[in-house]
């Protein structure tokens, strides 16, 4: 069965991001099998201090490194990513992405911060081995609503970009079937 890890790098909870990495996966649930990284979750002591040979990393790494497609999404602070998601993602190993689909979402109070991805997260998932990107989601945070734990977007150009990046994933899921 295909694999897909989501890693958000969300500090808080609950949180839009999480939300819509939750939505993501939770069309994709019919057709792989869905873990998360909340990297909020993860020994604050592991990633400040490195430590790359710590169980709760070592766990994560592992569980990126059986996925065909990763997800990862933050809220952008200061024009950038979180802290935690780059520092989890400064201990993955290298090529830790090599093969594997991606897709970077993120979540943000302005437009201003729209090229925020490009800036921040892409150069690291470049870094990291990433070939097959799918075009990055920006979300703004006040296209986002949250009734009875069900998530809307608004905005219906952004939800359609979600549509699509949900719908190039399972295309490339049936690609993979068909190769196997």
């Amino acid at each position: 069965m295909n694999h897909v890890v989501v890693i958000s790098g969300s500090p808080s909870e609950p949180s839009k991001t999480s939300h819509v990495l939750h939505e993501v996966a939770g069309r994709l649930k019919a057709d792989c099998s869905v873990d998360f990284i909340n990297v909020r979750d993860l020994p604050a002591e592991d990633l400040l201090h490195a430590k790359f040979g710590s169980p709760s990393i070592k766990e994560a790494s592992a569980l990126v490194e059986r996925a065909e497609v990763i997800i990862i999404g933050s809220p952008i602070y200061k024009a950038s990513i979180t802290g935690g998601l780059k520092a989890f993602l400064d201990l993955l190993p290298e090529g830790a992405l090599r093969g594997k689909t991606v897709l970077p979402l993120a979540t943000g109070g302005s437009i201003a911060h729209y090229l925020s991805l490009d800036f921040s997260l892409l150069p690291v998932l470049h870094t990291l081995g990433s070939t097959h990107l799918l075009k990055p989601v920006y979300v703004l945070s006040s296209d986002i609503h949250i009734e009875n734990d069900h998530l809307f977007i608004q905005d219906v150009d952004t939800a359609a970009r979600v549509d699509q990046a949900v719908e190039q994933i399972l295309q490339g899921f049936q690609s993979y079937e068909k190769v196997n």
